[in-house]
């Protein structure tokens, strides 16, 4: 049975969408976008979440940079990433505080499952 032009345009039209969201979702959130290590003092580490329980943290990075604005306040770097390993956040459940050096990958978009940040923490380097 062969296909009219109407159901050919249809066809090949959905193709083309399905194809063009299948990229789209793959280079938005399972592409990594970078990798990096950043040293830092951690802040906070902590487990959260009501249906995906995901570890979050905060790293306060050290120097300090301004907004730009001459009469605003200096505020230090941080960085917010999120840990999807569970030996990784066991270690930095202990280093609340403590400097440590984090290896990172970055993706463009977050998944629930996989934390609420695009950094996500994948191994600690140093703790001192």
């Amino acid at each position: 049975m062969a296909l009219t032009r109407k159901a050919k345009i249809i066809t090949i039209s959905t193709s083309v969408a399905v194809i063009a969201v299948t990229v789209y979702v793959y280079f938005h959130f399972f592409f990594i976008y970078s990798t990096g290590v950043n040293a830092g003092d951690i802040n906070y580490f902590q487990q959260e979440g009501i249906v995906f329980k995901t570890y979050e943290g905060k790293m306060i990075q050290t120097g300090f940079k301004s907004n730009g604005n001459a009469s605003s306040n200096l505020r230090s770097n941080e960085l917010k990433f999120s840990v999807t390993d569970k030996t990784v956040a066991d270690k930095l459940m202990r280093c609340s505080g403590k400097h440590v050096e984090l290896r990172w990958k970055r993706y463009m978009g977050t998944l629930p499952w996989r934390g609420n940040s695009q950094f996500i923490a994948t191994e600690v380097l140093a703790v001192d």
